[in-house]
């Protein structure tokens, strides 16, 4: 009877974690730019196609369950049956042209929203460097001479071309409601093509575990007019500091729940600096004329000895 009881209590709370999605958000399928909106059209497409197969089978095992209980005598019992045309096509068929279907479509795609493919449009791109930090993100707009922790903004329907790496651990860059993720890794770049075609405020996120502040490490992605860029460039501009190679060892220091910080000018070299240092060994960071020299050179460079940084 306790048996009976207990379980009746069970099957009562077989509800209650559903209530729990409902603190949820459906940021990624909620998109705000165009690679969001093409990879959204993805999942959707790939998650019916595979419901195909998924929804019967699901129908047949409860079916078959059904049918061939142990109460139902009227169930045909045959256990030499072995074959049937039918049914071999149609498992061996269906399934094949799904992932026929399937495979041409993710090919197709995966081409067209290649992180580092640059997007169609008329307007000239915005440039902006990622560096992931212990534990907060350090943007650099080279074009625009300054630098921000933890928040960026560009204009609407603008492509924003990022240039990505890390100061040291592996990290993963991304925007949900703007497209794809992708690694921050020190000593290498990648790149990623986004655009915003709403205004708004989004949220950024390393999607990457890489340590104790791991989970605070998000910042926010402005979308604004071109007249609301402006505005916000005017106020980075107006910070009373700057970042160079000299106060670029203090920002790199770990730190948890990072709040929003602006360059008013920012050494156009600090980031080939940040992305070369390891390639000359663990710990240094190089002059940012030498690191600089060193992207468009393959011949060794020299390390300043007063350029360490105390990790």
């Amino acid at each position: 009877m306790k048996t009976e009881q207990y379980l009746g209590y069970l099957k009562r709370l077989t509800w209650l974690p559903l209530l729990m999605l409902g603190g949820c958000k459906m940021t990624l399928l909620d998109p705000k730019g165009q690679v969001g909106v093409d990879e959204k059209s993805l999942i959707i497409t790939a998650t019916l196609l595979m419901l195909i197969v998924v929804i019967p089978v699901i129908v047949m095992t409860l079916a078959f369950a059904w049918k061939y209980r142990a109460s139902n005598t009227k169930a045909t019992y045959k256990p030499n049956w072995a074959h049937s045309t039918p049914i071999e096509l149609v498992v061996w068929l269906v399934p094949c042209a799904i992932v026929a279907v399937l495979g041409t479509i993710t090919w197709t795609t995966t081409h067209e929203l290649d992180p580092y493919r640059p997007l169609d449009s008329d307007v000239k791109p915005i440039v902006i460097q990622a560096v992931s930090l212990d534990w907060k993100w350090l943007f650099i707009y080279p074009e625009q001479g300054i630098a921000t922790v933890n928040e960026i903004a560009f204009p609407t329907d603008t492509p924003v071309s990022f240039q990505i790496t890390s100061q040291n651990a592996m990290n993963s860059f991304f925007i949900p409601q703007l497209g794809s993720q992708i690694y921050s890794m020190a000593g290498m770049q990648t790149k990623l093509h986004l655009i915003a075609n709403h205004e708004g405020s989004f949220d950024g996120l390393s999607a990457n575990f890489s340590g104790d502040g791991f989970s605070d490490m998000k910042f926010k992605a402005i979308a604004t007019s071109q007249k609301g860029f402006d505005a916000w460039v005017s106020k980075v501009r107006a910070a009373p500091t700057q970042l160079d190679q000299n106060n670029y060892p203090q920002l790199v220091k770990p730190s948890e729940k990072a709040p929003v910080q602006y360059f008013a000018a920012v050494s156009p070299t600090l980031y080939h600096s940040i992305l070369m240092q390891y390639m000359h060994g663990p710990s240094t960071l190089l002059d940012g004329n030498q690191a600089e020299a060193g992207m468009n050179s393959k011949q060794p460079m020299q390390m300043p000895m007063n350029a360490s940084i105390k990790e």
